[in-house]
């Protein structure tokens, strides 16, 4: 049975029942729609008109993002007519708040900033006043809220409550007063964040920053260096954006196995300990004579361990020994570690540390 089509800027393109015409475009490889309020794998709004596009016989322009393909649609997605509601929708969208691009974290990577440009919107003639009160939040050592920037476009709150699913900011109020608010509208370190970060990842402008990469480094400075994540064995696939040798911030890989550009506050936040400057780089053990510890060979260290191990056993018995697996480890080296205690020490005492 053939798949039913619709036509696209000319093109024919087959789609599947159910489709958007966004998922139909971006399927077949066409990617002049626009978005900002759009986020994979989460339910459509349409609220941010940007992805609206021209069909025929149509009263009104309709969202790309929320409105089903249908068979036999054309579709015109640069119209006269759509370019001109977008550069209005993008002129309005600058509009509403502080959108100073030259000392924005986001300059580079902002996608309401790539939309005026490509679209060339000059400066807002709908200047919002200037006495305008925007909630600013910097009381945590995670996360910027700067509602200056917020352009309402829901992607932080279907980030929380849909791909994350920790449902701990949604849209309050109403009309010219609604802002994205945790519960009872309280900073994030007085609610029920759990500081993911998945709310900044998917913020397409500068209203959600990462406190801890401020000032280190714009985007076009930076390199993305694919690893995988150190803190336990699931493997979440990073992306690290590095300046030189430095971290400046950690995101997730998108579609990519098994996190699915999902990462937890350790995956995302957790990389300081890499610069410790009291991180051990070589073993240790505790000098016989005086009882200070001193640096030592990895062999000596290694056969001092197992003579401790045989001494014990011998003495008083493998259930006298027990092991710990580090949080950190991948889940061949936690393997091998329970082979040695079960197969080889004869105990069950093995254990892992991400249970704390």
């Amino acid at each position: 049975m053939s798949k039913p089509s619709l036509t696209i800027d000319g093109q024919t393109v087959s789609f599947e029942p159910g489709q958007t015409i966004l998922e139909a475009a971006r399927q077949a490889g066409i990617y002049t729609i626009p978005t900002l309020c759009y986020l994979k794998d989460t339910t459509p709004t349409g609220s941010c008109r940007v992805c609206v596009v021209e069909v025929e016989g149509g009263r009104t322009l309709v969202p790309a993002c929320a409105t089903a393909a249908a068979p036999g649609m054309v579709i015109h997605t640069e119209s006269e007519r759509v370019v001109e509601a977008r550069r209005m929708v993008i002129e309005l969208l600058l509009a509403s708040g502080n959108h100073n691009c030259l000392i924005c974290e986001a300059n580079g990577a902002c996608e309401l900033q790539a939309l005026a440009y490509r679209y060339n919107v000059p400066t807002p003639s709908f200047a919002a006043p200037p006495d305008t009160p925007y909630y600013f939040e910097d009381d945590n050592k995670l996360i910027v809220r700067d509602f200056s920037k917020c352009i309402m476009c829901g992607r932080c709150v279907r980030a929380c409550n849909e791909i994350q699913v920790n449902r701990a900011i949604y849209i309050g109020y109403r009309g010219a007063h609604n802002k994205i608010v945790t519960r009872s509208d309280l900073p994030y370190k007085d609610s029920d964040c759990v500081f993911c970060g998945q709310c900044v990842q998917a913020c397409p402008v500068g209203a959600l920053t990462e406190r801890k990469a401020k000032g280190l480094g714009r985007p076009w400075e930076t390199k993305k260096v694919r690893t995988t994540c150190p803190y336990c064995g699931v493997g979440c696939q990073l992306l690290l954006h590095m300046k030189g040798s430095q971290i400046v911030k950690v995101t997730a890989v998108e579609g990519a196995a098994p996190n699915k550009g999902r990462l937890c506050v350790k995956g995302r936040f957790g990389y300081d300990f890499i610069y410790s400057p009291e991180r051990l780089t070589a073993p240790l053990i505790r000098d016989k004579k005086g009882g200070e510890l001193r640096e030592a060979s990895w062999d000596e260290a290694l056969d001092l361990v197992a003579d401790k191990i045989k001494e014990t056993v011998e003495r008083h018995g493998a259930d006298a020994i027990a092991g710990v697996s580090c949080a950190r480890s991948i889940n061949e080296d936690s393997y091998q570690m329970q082979k040695l205690f079960r197969a080889v020490i004869k105990t069950n005492n093995i254990d892992h540390c991400a249970r704390t």
